[in-house]
């Protein structure tokens, strides 16, 4: 790609900058680059564009930018106007060192005023200047973001500086907060990125739903209470990701619960990405739902229900889109039923069909969900409690993902035929029928149209 840029942008003053420069320099193979220009940013563009067969277009949300972006959308480079009338006055506005450095594209030696070559080699991240953070808030996230990608340490004064800084990213347009906590989330160890993000103190003005949850504390049965549960149901997810068969012990699974979670989802999320935003989000109305009972006990009733519109609020004030939105808020909805169906082991079919019914279209996420959230709840009786439910998700997650991939079944018979068998009208007690034919369908007790006529029939006198 830079023999490409090199011969397209040729006799132009031009350097490669930022964040595309600091992944070649630690050698993280990036599609997207970030091009500084001396002239005009339009023309670079344009010839990019006409040499390398991409499509190129201004930048609505940077000020003289463009964009070029290739037909297979494959990559996309950034052409922007040096700021500040200089290549140095450009790299001093930049945020951090290891950002603050230029190659130039015609070829020569790396221009580094601020160190940034040290500080990526000692795996460290240091602000060019205060004056950064007040310029853009958002680059607190961003300081909070790279340290998680990049398992960089943060300098001291950097930090300092960030705190400092926090409460402007109320300013910033969600949208943007967002993209940056969007990819912490769904980084390597987004557990290491929570805990950067509260050390910034940055957590009450990007998730204070998520601040809300410390000091809340739970029943005999959680050994931590509502805020280190959560981190620990995000662990436990992550590990879910990484080696299901383990968690779930049964290696059978482990292929086509990996296949789900790289699915993708929304706003740039896979379903892995989106259950890890509702192991964060699952439990947060527990604050306002926290009950004392009776002989001192505590419980969170409609915790579940409360929570998931808590969880569609929050990713709607970070605009996030509303597909991600109705996941989330599913996942937190839902997160309680496998567990309430442990004390009826073991589950005939047609309690499993009711139940994926019920949890449809997130019946296999919100199942991993319930054995994330089962693994962090280490209290009284957990040993026993953990196996009897990853027992149950076992069996019903097997029974999910077999539904899953046989796709849509025609029914065996239609509503309008149904109805004419039986001489009813359409309505209630007609979509009641069809609904016991497919829940018979699925636990085996019907596979022809006769016996599903049959079974309605019973079904009607019965009634």
């Amino acid at each position: 790609m830079i023999e490409i840029l090199r011969e397209a942008l040729a006799g132009e003053r031009a350097w490669l900058v930022g964040g595309a420069l600091r992944d070649r320099l630690l050698g993280r193979p990036t599609p997207d680059l970030d091009i500084v220009v001396e002239g005009d940013p339009r023309s670079a563009a344009r010839r990019l564009g006409r040499g390398a067969g991409g499509a190129s277009f201004e930048l609505s949300d940077q000020f003289g930018a463009w964009r070029v972006v290739s037909r297979d959308r494959s990559w996309q480079v950034d052409i922007s106007p040096m700021q500040g009338g200089s290549l140095d006055a450009d790299l001093a506005a930049r945020d951090l060192t290891v950002n603050a450095m230029a190659e130039p594209l015609s070829g020569g030696d790396l221009v580094d005023p601020h160190g940034g070559a040290r500080d990526l080699a000692e795996r460290r991240l240091r602000m060019v200047s205060p004056a950064a953070f007040d310029a853009d808030a958002l680059r607190t996230l961003r300081v909070a973001r790279l340290a998680t990608e990049l398992a960089f340490e943060i300098e001291p004064a950097t930090a300092d500086a960030v705190r400092a800084h926090a409460a402007g990213l109320e300013r910033v347009a969600q949208e943007r907060v967002f993209s940056e906590l969007r990819r912490l989330v769904g980084a390597e160890d987004p557990v290491r990125g929570i805990a950067i993000v509260d050390e910034l103190q940055l957590t009450a003005h990007v998730l204070p739903e998520l601040a809300d949850l410390r000091g809340v504390e739970q029943n005999r049965y959680h050994h931590r209470d509502v805020h280190g549960h959560t981190i620990e149901v995000l662990q436990a997810t992550v590990e879910l990701e990484r080696d299901p068969g383990r968690a779930l012990g049964d290696d059978a699974l482990a292929g086509p619960v990996l296949a789900l979670l790289a699915e993708p989802l929304a706003d740039e999320l896979t379903r892995g990405g989106a259950l890890r935003f509702g192991a964060l989000l699952h439990d947060i109305a527990k604050p306002r739902t926290r009950t004392e009972l009776p002989n001192g006990r505590i419980g969170f009733p409609h915790h579940d229900e409360q929570g998931a519109e808590m969880a569609r609020a929050a990713l709607a004030r970070l605009r996030a889109s509303e597909r991600l939105r109705a996941h989330v808020a599913a996942l937190a909805r839902h997160h309680l039923r496998l567990g309430f169906l442990v004390h009826d082991m073991p589950l005939d079919r047609r309690a499993i069909y009711r139940y994926l019914l019920a949890c449809e279209p997130v019946e296999v996420d919100v199942t991993l969900l319930s054995v994330a959230d089962r693994l962090a709840t280490r209290g009284r009786n957990a040993d026993e409690a953990i196996a009897r439910h990853v027992e149950l998700a076992r069996t019903v997650l097997a029974a999910a993902l077999e539904r899953r991939g046989q796709g849509s079944q025609a029914p065996l018979v239609r509503g309008d035929e149904l109805a004419a068998e039986l001489g009813i009208p359409r309505g209630p007690e007609l979509g009641n029928l069809l609904e016991e034919i497919a829940e018979a369908r699925f636990a085996g007790e019907v596979s022809t149209r006769s016996e599903a006529i049959a079974l309605a029939r019973a079904a009607l006198r019965a009634r």
